[in-house]
């Protein structure tokens, strides 16, 4: 015999259906700092579950198992891992199964699955993570020093002036050794001409006093 239930009768049991299935699902989501080790949460309950088989995936944990699985572990042990920094660096025998992306990069950034397989229908425990990854924090310059960024700017902005600048103190410069270069020249002249008949006033008068010296010698 069929029997054909209302239309509303159909409706709350697809939302039965939908509320059961996602009670034991939540999403959550993590902000990590390029090149840092990250951590997505993931836990169940050891005392009434005992030990089960888990897995981590890139994308939103679908009907069954995970998606584009990237680490499974089963009976105490990891049985498959893409790459080796998808780490599980917390106690797995106490329930922690939160998993750590060694030194993330932007590329890690997305939704990460986590599903923990539980006895009986639709029990599976679900994580679904968005993980948001962000540039590192700038190291704050030495008060002693300017930032390049700000050094840049100044320069940029200044070009012009320190141009204009440098022009008109090599015109300056130019002129004044057109200017003074024929008087230091005259002057160099008059000193060395000065010397020259100091000198040979000195050879004259020592000369004559020789000569006297003689005179007297030879009257004598």
């Amino acid at each position: 015999m069929f029997m054909q239930y209302p239309t509303h009768m159909r409706c709350l049991s697809h939302l039965s259906f939908l509320i059961l299935i996602q009670a034991a699902s939540c999403s959550i989501k993590v902000i990590g700092q390029v090149g840092q080790n990250i951590t997505l949460p993931c836990r169940y309950d050891t005392q009434t579950n005992g030990g089960l088989t888990f897995c981590w995936g890139r994308g939103a944990v679908p009907w069954s198992k995970c998606s584009n699985t990237i680490l499974s572990f089963k009976n105490g042990d990891v049985i498959f891992r893409t790459s080796l920094k998808y780490q599980l660096l917390g106690r797995v025998a106490e329930g922690e199964l939160s998993l750590t992306i060694m030194d993330a990069q932007r590329a890690d950034a997305g939704v990460y699955g986590c599903r923990v397989e539980v006895p009986g229908l639709y029990n599976d425990q679900k994580v679904n993570t968005q993980l948001v990854m962000e540039a590192p924090p700038e190291k704050p310059s030495e008060t002693t020093k300017e930032s390049p960024t700000t050094i840049e700017k100044i320069q940029s902005g200044t070009d012009d002036g320190i141009f204009s600048a440098f022009l008109g103190i090599g015109n300056i410069t130019r002129m004044a050794v057109i200017f003074l270069l024929p008087t230091f020249i005259t002057l160099l002249f008059i000193i060395t001409g000065r010397r020259a008949l100091s000198r040979r006033k000195q050879h004259v008068d020592t000369f004559a006093a020789e000569n006297i010296y003689e005179s007297i010698l030879t009257t004598k």
